[in-house]
């Protein structure tokens, strides 16, 4: 109980309160297993236990199995994410499928005994269970854990896998040979315990490895120990074959340095992700550390990368292999002559891996197949510069680089105990065009809105453009929170990672495992300060698809009606030249990633209406109005740029301080005491501008957010050029 391990972290302390043989227990068990990657990767593996508790319709005990349901993670998992199922029952569904079986109809037998699962629930439990849930309930042993560690699998994936279980284990653990997932696996195991009355676990073939024990903390305790037996062995061979040095037989290309790695990139990403996202818009996550570099840099790196992963959980997500571009760039050449020559690999590459992938589906596919899926890579792989994995959204591709990493380990281990095989294309078809994962897929909620997207919001740290970023992003959005104040940007970012409970978002360094938002500092009126915000968005996201620039300033005249030189510049600089430089060093990534993008700029009812004490604000939002029609001719037909003119919004903007609320009343002549809160002033304020328009409403921040979506989402895919006034009916604003 108190030995200590290298490879895995024990996580299950003594002192932790959680009572035997209950479900409690189960919960904390997957959980500590689940918070070391080395035991099992996101959403793989599972745990249960058989539990004695009172049948609600008989009052009598009863045995029930309590085991991790479909799409849990064992890290995070609470107890709705077990499934409870009459054990009893689930064993007497052994005859139903005996039945079918020898009627000739074993596959559709197979799959059909999920959906029999339900009829064995207990207490009315909505977990859907898993496919694994005839391993748990087979297995005589009160507590397993079936999981999915890099060194039992480097074990189950080895060419001499028998022999090497042997070595390790002895009698302790016994080897499966591979089959799917499911009913006819659970009772092989069922037999294989009864052969092996001794045996504390088997090593699944080119899978993973399932231990059981008669506690729960026994179980977990073996969990640990059969991994680190695993382990240490892999790293004695990998000793005896010449250590570190030998790893994927040496290194054969060398890794640029990191800085000139970043800058090649944010150049190569947008382009890259444009190739990739023809049917679906990809987010990608870069890895290029140590690691991975000693991989994609090795001799044995492209005939390892083309055989593939070996274990489902691993090529669910990363595809049966991935793409390998061994034509590493030098560190002498220039940024622009190493990008160019990777797009010209990569096209090749591409479009080698798309005829391959169409041509492993038509030898494998069955009569009954769903149609054939994306055929891009999820993975790819650079000699000298390290990973780009892709998915969905950013929580995806981080997991997608998670399972190559997992497989990459697996490569190494199997290596050092003889040689990696991986699964028949047949199998791993098989298991990627399953009907029981399309079926899953399906019963998934259908995608966002903006799904995919990557939206920059700059003057995101307050007022419109504050609101506008927690808007996009519920619609499915990642955003980039930028501001001239980072700390302003990185509230907005937090309050929107602490409402979708999703990712870090700092930037800088590790900014590949930032999730669905980023806060990023820019100063607009400087060229560089963009491209390099710009370059830190594709770093982390490989791109972007739209931009909304809510930053702005109102300088008003002095007391003698006029606005020093200095302030006049300033104004424009900010309200003009700052979205003209934002759109012009976007435009680059735009184009050379291919895809439609949206701009959005802020203008204001001011550009329409003369008003005495703000000349210079309402001159450069007048200019402004124009640059959103230039724009549009120059981004189109790839980039749709529009702009949104508020009115006064007073609640909720940086731009309305106290001092100038309080000038604007006593400007107007509204009563109001300097002992008055800021909210109750500005309210007053915002009412007497509500008051001057046909619709009699303050108008707020969520006001203008509703139009930025509208304009970035593709509702209004064929409006360019136009200006969307949000101002509650100010006539004297009326087009004239």
């Amino acid at each position: 109980m108190n030995k200590s391990h290298t490879h895995v972290t024990r996580h299950w302390n003594p002192a932790d309160p959680v009572v035997a043989d209950t479900v409690e227990e189960l919960v904390h068990r997957s959980n500590c297993l689940g918070a070391d990657q080395r035991i099992t990767n996101t959403g793989g593996g599972n745990t249960s236990s058989k539990i004695l508790e009172t049948d609600p319709l008989t009052g009598e005990k009863v045995e029930v199995l309590w085991v991790k349901g479909s799409g849990g993670d064992l890290r995070t998992s609470k107890k709705e994410n077990f499934s409870s199922l009459y054990q009893s029952k689930l064993v007497d569904l052994q005859r139903v499928y005996a039945a079918r079986a020898e009627k000739g109809i074993k596959s559709p037998a197979e799959d059909d005994m999920v959906a029999m699962y339900s009829h064995t629930t207990f207490n009315l439990n909505p977990r859907p269970s898993s496919i694994d849930t005839p391993l748990h309930s087979f297995i005589p042993h009160p507590h397993v854990d079936h999981t999915h560690p890099n060194a039992a699998i480097s074990v189950a994936a080895c060419a001499n896998s028998i022999e090497v279980t042997k070595e390790i284990y002895g009698d302790e653990v016994v080897h499966i040979p591979w089959m799917r997932p499911g009913f006819e696996l659970g009772l092989a195991m069922q037999e294989a315990c009864k052969k092996h009355p001794g045996a504390k676990g088997f090593i699944m073939g080119q899978h993973g490895l399932i231990n059981w024990g008669k506690t729960g903390r026994e179980c977990y305790e073996l969990t640990l120990e059969l991994i680190e037996k695993a382990a240490a062995h892999i790293e004695k061979k990998q000793a005896a074959r010449g250590g570190e040095a030998a790893i994927f037989g040496g290194a054969v290309h060398e890794s640029l340095p990191k800085e000139k790695r970043d800058a090649v990139f944010a150049a190569l990403l947008p382009w890259l992700r444009g190739r990739v996202s023809a049917k679906k818009r990809f987010v990608a996550t870069i890895q290029d550390d140590d690691t991975i570099l000693r991989f994609v840099n090795s001799k044995d790196a492209p005939r390892l990368a083309e055989l593939g992963t070996s274990c489902p959980d691993h090529f669910l997500r990363t595809k049966i292999k991935p793409l390998y571009i061994a034509n590493s760039p030098s560190s002498d050449a220039s940024v622009e002559s190493i990008v160019e020559a990777l797009k010209k690999d990569l096209e090749a590459g591409l479009e080698k891996y798309r005829a391959d992938y169409a041509g492993y589906y038509e030898a494998c596919k069955r009569p009954d197949s769903p149609a054939m899926r994306d055929p891009n890579p999820t993975v790819i792989l650079v000699a000298g510069l390290g990973m780009v994995a892709f998915g969905k959204d950013k929580s995806e591709s981080r997991v997608t680089a998670e399972f190559y990493n997992c497989a990459v380990e697996v490569m190494r281990g199997a290596e050092a105990l003889g040689g990696y095989i991986s699964l028949p294309q047949q199998e791993a078809f098989d298991i990627e065009y399953w009907a029981l994962e399309e079926a899953k897929l399906r019963r998934m909620p259908p995608d966002k809105e903006l799904a995919g997207r990557v939206v920059i919001v700059i003057g995101a740290g307050s007022g419109i453009g504050r609101e506008t970023a927690l808007r996009l992003v519920r619609e499915g959005a990642h955003i980039v929170c930028v501001d001239l104040n980072l700390g302003a940007a990185q509230s907005t970012a937090d309050e929107i990672l602490k409402k979708t409970g999703l990712g870090i978002g700092v930037a800088g360094s590790g900014i590949s495992g930032c999730g669905p938002a980023i806060a990023l500092q820019a100063d607009i009126t400087n060229r560089a300060s963009i491209r390099a915000m710009l370059d830190q968005v594709i770093l982390a996201y490989g791109g972007f698809d739209s931009i909304a620039v809510t930053a702005g300033i109102f300088v008003p005249s002095d007391t003698t009606g006029h606005i020093p030189d200095e302030k006049w510049a300033l104004t424009f600089n900010i309200n003009v030249t700052g979205s003209y430089l934002v759109a012009d060093e976007a435009a680059k990534d735009f184009k050379n990633q291919g895809l439609r993008g949206s701009v959005v700029l802020t203008t204001s009812a001011n550009a329409a209406v003369a008003k005495k004490g703000s000349l210079a604000y309402d001159t450069s939002k007048a200019a402004a109005n124009h640059l959103v029609r230039e724009l549009a001719m120059e981004l189109a037909p790839l980039v749709r740029v529009n702009g949104v003119a508020p009115a006064t919004v007073v609640q909720g903007s940086a731009m309305f301080p106290r001092d100038r609320v309080i000038g604007s009343l006593a400007k107007y002549n509204i009563p109001y005491s300097e002992s008055e809160s800021d909210e109750s002033l500005t309210t007053k304020l915002a009412q007497f501008y509500a008051d001057r328009t046909l619709t009699r409403s303050p108008i707020t921040p969520a006001d203008q957010a509703e139009a930025y979506f509208l304009l970035i989402a593709d509702r209004l895919s064929k409006t360019t050029g136009q200006i969307v006034t949000v101002d509650g009916g100010l006539h004297e604003a009326f087009l004239r």
